[in-house]
C-alpha cells in the first residue's frame, strides 16, 4: 500500500515499494494527477490478447493525466519499479498552473499526443 508522504516542493508525496500498484486499469480517477519526482513507473493495459506495457515513465514525466482530463477511470494500470515517488497533483492545482504557466499546458498535449502516437503504432491483433 503506498505510504503516504511528506511535502516536497509544497505538495504532497506518495512513496511506492517495489511492485506497488498505484492504481489499477479501470479504477475510479481521483480527480488528481502524479508527477514522478524519484523511481520509473510502468503503464500496462490489459488487452483481450494480455497485458501489454505502453510506456514506462521517470522523473518530470505526468501520470493518471488520462483519467484527469477525461474526468473517467483509469484506462491503465501503474505499478512501480523499484521505489517510487510521486507528487500528488490535485485538480484545482493543475488547472491554476495550466492557466497561469501556458509552457506546462503546451508539454501536457505534447506528452498527450506522443502517447496517442506511440498507441496508433502499436500492431492490432
Amino acid at each position: 500500500m503506498a505510504a503516504p508522504g511528506r511535502r516536497i516542493a509544497g505538495m504532497q508525496s506518495r512513496s511506492f515499494g517495489p511492485g506497488e500498484v498505484v492504481f489499477r486499469q479501470g479504477d475510479a480517477g481521483k480527480r488528481e494527477a502524479y508527477l514522478v519526482h524519484d523511481g520509473t513507473v510502468e503503464v500496462r493495459r490489459q488487452t483481450p490478447n494480455g497485458e501489454r506495457v505502453l510506456r514506462t515513465l521517470a522523473k518530470g514525466d505526468l501520470l493518471g493525466e488520462v483519467a484527469f482530463f477525461s474526468d473517467g477511470p483509469h484506462s491503465a494500470t501503474a505499478l512501480a519499479i523499484g521505489r517510487l515517488t510521486l507528487l500528488v497533483v490535485p485538480a484545482d492545482r493543475l488547472e491554476h498552473l495550466l492557466r497561469t504557466k501556458p509552457n506546462l499546458g503546451i508539454a501536457i498535449i505534447r506528452q498527450l499526443a506522443r502517447m496517442a502516437a506511440i498507441e496508433d503504432d502499436r500492431p492490432r491483433s
